[in-house]
C-alpha cells in the first residue's frame, strides 16, 4: 500500500507540475549572442534588437513556447564584440505568454548599447555557458544561439574551446547567419558563412544554422530559429557530431570581411 500512494503521489505531482510547475523548470534555456562587433553599426544594433524583441512577441513563437510541457522558456540576450566584451542586455527572464514576451521586448529595445570590439566568438560561446550553468533554472534542453557575420576570431580563447565546452556541458550551439545583403551598411558575405558555421561552430543534438540574408529576411530567419529551438526540432544542418577543426587553423580568418 505504501509502494501505491507513493506512485500515486508522484504522478499527481507531475500533473500538478504541468499545470504550475516549480519556479526554477522550464522547457529550455536559451542564449541569445547577438553580433555587436564593428561591423555592426548603432542603426543595425537597432534593427537586430528589433528582429529578436519582433520575434519574440510573435503569435507563432509563443504558440510554441505554449505548447512545451511546461509552458515556459528562460531567456537571455547577450551582445558580444572582443574577448572581455560580452554584455548582458536582458538578463534570464521567464517567458510565458504575451506578457512576458513583451516585457523582454521592451527590456531589449530600451537598453544602451554596450558591446565593441573586434570578433571573439570563443569568448562570446564560453560566456554563453557560464550564463546557462549559473542561472539556477532547470531544463532538458539548453541552447546557446550564436548570430554573426562573421566566423573570424581575431582575439580570445579559440572558437574551437568555446564550442567544446559547450558540448561538453550539454549544451547545444546553433547559429544566424546574417549575410547581410542589401542591408544599410551595404556588406556582404564573400565567402560561405553558413558553411563555416556548420563546419567551425554549431555542435550538440540538434544543432542547425538559420541564414538571414537581408534587411526583409532577418525577422523572419530569427522567428524560425525560435520556433526551432523551442520545438525541439533541430534543422537541416549536417550533423553535430561532425568534427571540427583544431589546432591555430580552426580560427584563422575565412576572409577580411571586416575590418574590426
Amino acid at each position: 500500500m505504501l509502494r501505491v500512494i507513493v506512485v500515486l503521489t508522484t504522478l499527481l505531482a507531475g500533473v500538478a507540475w504541468a499545470q504550475d510547475p516549480p519556479d526554477g523548470l522550464v522547457d529550455l534555456e536559451l542564449v541569445l549572442l547577438a553580433d555587436a562587433t564593428g561591423s555592426i553599426d548603432e542603426q543595425e544594433i537597432r534593427f537586430q534588437r528589433r528582429g529578436y524583441a519582433t520575434a519574440m512577441t510573435d503569435s507563432r513563437v509563443l504558440a510554441a513556447i505554449a505548447n512545451g510541457p511546461y509552458g515556459r522558456i528562460a531567456v537571455t540576450y547577450v551582445e558580444w564584440a572582443n574577448a572581455t566584451s560580452q554584455d548582458v542586455v536582458v538578463d534570464w527572464m521567464v517567458i510565458d505568454g504575451p506578457g512576458a514576451a513583451q516585457a523582454f521586448a521592451a527590456r531589449l529595445e530600451a537598453a544602451p548599447r554596450r558591446a565593441y570590439g573586434r570578433n571573439a566568438i570563443g569568448a562570446a560561446l564560453l560566456k554563453g555557458v557560464e550564463l546557462i550553468e549559473t542561472n539556477g533554472f532547470d531544463a532538458f534542453r539548453r541552447v546557446i544561439d550564436l548570430s554573426a557575420d562573421s566566423a573570424n576570431n581575431w582575439n580570445g580563447p579559440s572558437i574551437q574551446t568555446g564550442r567544446q565546452a559547450a558540448i561538453a556541458a550539454g549544451i547545444t550551439i546553433n547559429g544566424l547567419a546574417v549575410l547581410c545583403r542589401g542591408c544599410v551598411s551595404g556588406r556582404a558575405a564573400d565567402y560561405d558563412l553558413e558553411t563555416a558555421f556548420e563546419e567551425r561552430l554549431i555542435g550538440g543534438p540538434g544543432a542547425f544554422v538559420v541564414t538571414a540574408d537581408g534587411d526583409a529576411a532577418f525577422a523572419d530567419a530569427v522567428r524560425s530559429k525560435l520556433i526551432l529551438e523551442i520545438a525541439g526540432t533541430g534543422g537541416t544542418a549536417r550533423p553535430a557530431a561532425a568534427a571540427a577543426p583544431s589546432g591555430p587553423e580552426a580560427d584563422a580568418p575565412v576572409a577580411l570581411v571586416e575590418a574590426y
